[in-house]
């Protein structure tokens, strides 16, 4: 092993939608909204600047997401730099069903990674950390794998259980999908939201959400014209309407309008899978937004197809 490499490392990682509607806990969607992580090695302590959403927070840098997530990667790969210096551009909103805390895990394993793999003169970062462990420790720290997912690959992902533990189905979404994200001004706990969901729930239901969750693979790899009904959910938007009634009325509203719309992950974000060159564009969105009450932020995206990756110094 050699010494500590002096040179930051810097990590983009892209927001994430999860579920979108019927796929719930196995559907992510990779979105160009992204956090940035520059992180060096320090002499000794701890230091965190962050900037953009979450800023009030950096005063806490023991509760940082990305410094805990930095040292899960830094133990597997053998062992802890005598110090972390962190730099964060948050751009992904938190506590708005988009992936932040997906975003934050991902970012600090991949600089941990590469600060490790600078160190051990390794060829490529996954020779100290490979990629399926990275997954293994994102999904640990996460505790559901669409996000975390979706924002390690880009693109659309479908995440299963097998014997041998978590897959990964990564697919090519429609080049001219053009997902529109609606923010409210207040965020949901994603406890909150999951708190509101029954143990149970009818067979029939089981059933029509199966059958739209294959017909939204369809929709979003090839049939966009079916992509109104195969965003219809029957497991867990209606239970948490109470929890965020400004979103459930968005999402009626958009959806009667002919603009497949869903609760982005947990909520209280909607996500408009809008198609480019098809009715129901982004204007149509953020006009409809404007007459459903309450101030709505409405940020136009494209899919992100590359996933989280290190840009170097």
């Amino acid at each position: 092993m050699t010494s500590w490499p002096g040179q930051p490392v810097t990590v983009v990682a892209p927001a994430t939608s999860a579920n979108l509607g019927p796929g719930f806990d196995s559907l992510g969607l990779a979105l160009s909204l992204y956090d940035t992580v520059q992180a060096r090695v320090a002499e000794s302590g701890v230091a965190v600047r962050v900037t953009g959403m979450g800023a009030d927070q950096a005063d806490r840098p023991d509760r940082q997401l990305v410094i805990r997530a930095m040292r899960a990667g830094f133990a597997a790969t053998g062992g802890q730099p005598p110090g972390i210096t962190v730099s964060c551009r948050n751009d992904v909103p938190q506590g708005f069903g988009l992936g932040s805390s997906a975003a934050a895990i991902v970012a600090g394993l991949l600089a941990a990674r590469a600060l490790a793999a600078g160190r051990a003169a390794a060829a490529e970062p996954a020779d100290v950390l490979p990629d399926a462990e990275v997954l293994r420790l994102a999904c640990d720290m996460e505790g559901h794998p669409d996000n975390v997912a979706a924002c390690l690959a880009g693109g659309l992902i479908i995440t299963f259980d097998t014997a041998a533990g978590l897959g990964v189905a990564r697919l090519e979404p429609l080049p001219a999908l053009a997902p529109v994200v609606c923010t409210p001004a207040t965020p949901v706990a994603t406890k909150t939201a999951r708190k509101a969901l029954p143990e149970q729930v009818p067979h029939a239901d089981a059933a029509a959400n199966s059958a739209r969750a294959a017909l939204l693979i369809a929709a979003l790899t090839g049939r966009p014209d079916l992509l109104l009904a195969g965003t219809e959910d029957f497991l867990h938007q209606r239970y948490r309407a109470a929890t965020m009634p400004e979103t459930a009325a968005l999402v009626t509203a958009l959806r009667a309008a002919g603009i497949p719309a869903v609760v982005s992950g947990a909520g209280p974000s909607v996500l408009a899978l809008t198609v480019a060159d098809r009715p129901g564009d982004a204007a149509e969105v953020a006009r409809i937004a404007g007459l459903a009450g309450g101030p709505w932020r409405v940020l136009p995206l494209r899919v992100d197809v590359e996933g989280a990756r290190v840009l170097g110094g």
